[in-house]
């Protein structure tokens, strides 16, 4: 095994910590091999998802082109409007019902990343298509450790009926592998952290958790004696960058071991299950920290993350709206349903402006940010979620893709442009070659 692909990985008993890669290890011939950029860097691909549409009267921007403001719901998103494009005039036409009448939540979740509709059924029978993130998975995913990482705060569902006819299975994952293969999410950071930087199959995995946790130890305390030995081979600047990833890690450690302890009990009568926050927020930013710790250390390129599935009807108690999402949706024009909409629109933005925050202070190996070295998506389902209108669709495009998207714009399309067309630039400046996903007529302009 040569030293590039040893040192991937920090290693002790029961416990297995992927590392970033350095510039100390790395030759020039290791680098051209694993190029996805024109540094020599890896190129990420992330899609997030929020529910049941948006108030687009504050959510638009306002002007065109790189001369736009953003609006009040996108504010959160201001440090970062060189780093964005707010892509307007998007459609999912397989979201509309067409024949197949009620189910637009089901739809709106099945279509985002498919671009395909699905068949309207509770059973088994389900059939959709493959999702963007897995066509790109097939095609990089044998580089990493990890084809792709599939992220949620809702615990995963594949079958029974949710919407309107519609199997749960439409409405609760994201990612699909294949028409009827649909890739569940994982909801538990405890479990997502296990599965980063555990060691062995799960059942060794959840053996060595106990371990760690009767002889009340960290993860990091099995792989010291491997990381004082790397240590003293990298360069200063790796040093360093060793240094503070190893803090990171303990750090979301230290979070999710409080989470466990501490969470907040919901308003049931039932406890939080273990290792997932009471608190939204921090429910949301923990599993952002542990995307990104995958993007920086290899794990994988590739992720997904639905903030809550479509049709969620989560309250936000702790911005002040007592009503659930869904419900305050259909808010027939009511201006106070719509003032609290407008509200929850906001604390999404913030979740997403954590997640550019976080990407822009990780630096890579050709001294960029991740931000710089990456594409993500962030985008709804559902436009106005009164009307379920699968019209108009709020997307942001962010990231630069290690100079191949030009960001710090507001690029209007063509009324009713098939989202897909979006996917066909990004899986091209992925490295794969197309010119059709989904319902696609062609790539995106002007991105």
């Amino acid at each position: 095994m040569n030293e590039l692909n040893r040192r991937h990985f920090l290693r002790g008993l029961g416990a297995s910590v992927a590392l970033p890669t350095f510039e100390s290890l790395l030759g020039n011939s290791a680098t051209a091999a694993q190029a996805a950029t024109a540094s020599g860097a890896p190129l990420r691909m992330a899609y997030l998802y929020v529910p049941n549409g948006v108030i687009l009267d504050a959510w638009q921007p306002h002007g065109d082109g790189s001369n736009y403001r953003l609006n009040r719901s996108l504010q959160p998103l201001e440090p970062y409007r060189k780093d964005i494009q707010i892509l307007s005039d998007l459609e999912h036409e397989n979201g509309w019902a067409g024949r197949d009448g009620g189910g637009d939540h089901a739809r709106a979740n099945a279509t985002i990343l498919t671009g395909a509709r699905p068949r309207k059924t509770a059973g088994a029978d389900i059939r959709l298509g493959i999702s963007v993130d897995q066509v790109a998975a097939l095609a990089v995913g044998r580089q990493t450790r990890f084809a792709s990482l599939e992220l949620s705060t809702d615990g995963a569902r594949k079958s029974g009926g949710c919407d309107s006819g519609y199997s749960c299975a439409y409405q609760f994952n994201l990612s699909w592998r294949g028409p009827v293969s649909p890739m569940a999410p994982e909801h538990n950071p405890r479990l997502v952290f296990e599965r980063l930087f555990g060691d062995g199959n799960g059942a060794i995995r959840k053996k060595n958790y106990q371990a760690r946790v009767a002889q009340k130890r960290s993860i990091l305390d099995f792989v010291l004696d491997d990381a004082k030995t790397l240590h003293g081979q990298l360069g200063r600047n790796d040093q360093q960058k060793l240094d503070e990833y190893l803090i990171g890690v303990r750090e979301v450690e230290q979070r999710i071991e409080k989470a466990e302890l501490f969470g907040d009990l919901p308003d049931v009568k039932m406890d939080a299950p273990e290792g997932i926050p009471g608190d939204y927020q921090r429910h949301i930013r923990l599993m952002i920290d542990l995307m990104i710790m995958a993007f920086q250390t290899d794990s994988t390129r590739i992720a997904t993350f639905s903030l809550a599935h479509d049709g969620s009807n989560r309250s936000f108690k702790d911005i002040g709206v007592s009503e659930g999402h869904h419900h305050l949706s259909h808010h027939k024009r009511g201006a106070t349903y719509m003032e609290k909409l407008r509200v929850i629109d906001k604390f999404y933005a913030e979740q997403f402006a954590y997640y550019l925050k976080r990407m822009s202070e990780v630096k890579d190996t050709d001294g960029k940010s991740l931000l710089h070295n990456s594409m993500s998506v962030y985008a709804s389902g559902l436009s106005d979620g009164d009307r379920h209108s699968h019209r108009d669709l709020p997307v942001v495009l962010a990231g630069n893709a290690g100079g191949k998207l030009n960001p710090g714009r507001h690029v209007k399309q063509r009324n009713d442009t098939p989202m897909s067309n979006l996917y066909v630039n990004l899986l091209n400046v992925m490295g794969v070659p197309t010119t059709t996903f989904g319902d696609s007529t062609g790539p995106l302009r002007g991105v």
